[in-house]
């Protein structure tokens, strides 16, 4: 492409803009109610995924071993368990450790009494996963072997984060493909009455020579400057909502700090902003080249 065919085909996508202004107000509208409710959706899912992280992360599995295993086969297993893909920490506790944090714990000042370790084969080691889906297989491989006496972990809480992680994996891919579908179909409609618009310049356009590339280029740059425009304003107000969300609960619920633990707001849009950028290009452009390639047959 000439530049001069460049620059006309870019300044033909804006002045459409202006051309159609009541449907690509209505189309740049619905994006960025789209994306606005994409948006919240993220924040919120982002933020509970991040509590649920946070769970998972508190979930252990604990081995404990039979009677007269020596610490350095305990070790030797601690470094095995440390080289498995789905475990994030393996740490080893002591007899003298464990009886120390039971004293603290359960007994305080009565724990004076006691002149023996009441623990001693209470040595162990406490294997924090990646992934909590994946405690069953490890389950399995810590009870065959032979060392291990014991294997206490929370079945109840590994199977609820992991049902947890796979509703809001379904719940996020559904909403995402309706409003994708939604905005798609509206800026078929805005350029579909761009083409209706100026049905008579492109039949000129077309038989005196003009390729289709160069008749459809100003439409998909139309949908793509709507796109963009569509996606940028939602996201600042989202960026200015979600701020004042977590100030006010933070000063409003303090007490529930440790559970409302949101993310910050760099955290969530640096992520956010560009996959809301795309999201709104790709529809613009999706919208457009789809319908142009639909009604361009003059």
């Amino acid at each position: 492409m000439r530049m001069s065919s460049f620059f006309y085909t870019i300044g033909q996508g804006f002045k459409n803009l202006t051309r159609n202004k009541w449907y690509t107000l209505a189309s740049i509208a619905t994006i960025s109610a789209c994306l606005f409710l994409f948006g919240m959706f993220y924040s919120i899912v982002t933020n509970f995924q991040h509590v649920v992280k946070t769970a998972e992360e508190g979930v252990s599995v604990t081995v404990f071993f039979n009677e007269g295993v020596s610490e350095d086969e305990m070790l030797v297993l601690q470094n095995a368990l440390g080289q498995r893909p789905e475990v994030r920490e393996v740490v080893y506790v002591s007899a003298d450790e464990a009886w120390e944090g039971f004293k603290e714990e359960y007994l305080g000042e009565y724990a004076d009494g006691f002149t023996e370790n009441p623990l001693a084969d209470s040595a162990n080691l406490q294997i924090y996963l990646n992934d909590v889906s994946m405690q069953p297989a490890l389950v399995t491989y810590l009870e065959s072997v032979e060392i291990v006496r014991e294997v206490n972990r929370s079945e109840v809480t590994a199977t609820t984060l992991s049902g947890v992680n796979k509703l809001i994996a379904y719940v996020s891919v559904s909403i995402i493909a309706i409003l994708l579908a939604v905005s798609i179909f509206l800026i078929s409609n805005t350029v579909t009455m761009g083409i209706s618009v100026r049905k008579d310049e492109i039949t000129i356009m077309k038989y005196i020579g003009a390729t289709d590339f160069f008749v459809r280029a100003p439409f998909v740059i139309e949908g793509i400057l709507i796109g963009i425009i569509g996606s940028l304003i939602p996201v600042g107000f989202l960026y200015f909502i979600y701020n004042q969300a977590i100030t006010y609960v933070g000063t409003k619920f303090s007490m529930l700090s440790s559970l409302l633990n949101f993310l910050p707001a760099a955290t969530v849009f640096e992520t956010l902003l560009p996959t809301s950028v795309i999201i709104g290009v790709g529809i613009g452009f999706l919208g457009s080249f789809v319908t142009v390639r639909k009604h361009l047959h003059v």
